[in-house]
């Protein structure tokens, strides 16, 4: 049974996996507000796999230009462990581009909480094949 933060990522995830599926399917402006009704917008900081910072509108662009880009998102989860204030969320990542080819990776995101339950830091590590 997940915790009340394991529960607040999966929610994230599954919100984040609707937005794409939306914008892929109906070619749509990317609208992020359901996503960040779970985050700290004013405070956040994601740290992507490359060790590069952004703030929230920094990964909300970084989102659609991605997103506008897809040809699908899909994501298999691994492991969800909670600890006081951080949600460890491993997955599998499956990013199909716009011809059809399939890339799978793994990830895994850590989630920083401020005292109100919004996710306010993420950490997001990667492993791919050369």
């Amino acid at each position: 049974m997940a915790g009340q933060l394991s529960q607040v990522v999966l929610d994230y995830e599954a919100t984040m996996r609707a937005i794409v599926k939306s914008a892929v399917e109906k070619g749509a402006e990317v609208d992020w507000t359901p996503l960040e009704e779970f985050v700290a917008a004013a405070e956040f900081e994601r740290v992507g796999t490359w060790m590069e910072v952004s703030n929230w509108a920094q990964y909300t662009a970084f989102l659609t230009q991605w997103a506008s880009a897809s040809g699908g998102f899909e994501t298999v989860i691994r492991r969800v462990a909670e600890l006081p204030g951080l949600v460890y969320l491993e997955v599998e990542e499956r990013h199909t581009r716009p011809g059809g080819q399939l890339d799978v990776v793994n990830s895994l995101s850590v989630y920083e909480f401020t005292a109100s339950n919004k996710i306010r830091h993420l950490d997001v590590y990667l492993q791919q094949p050369r």
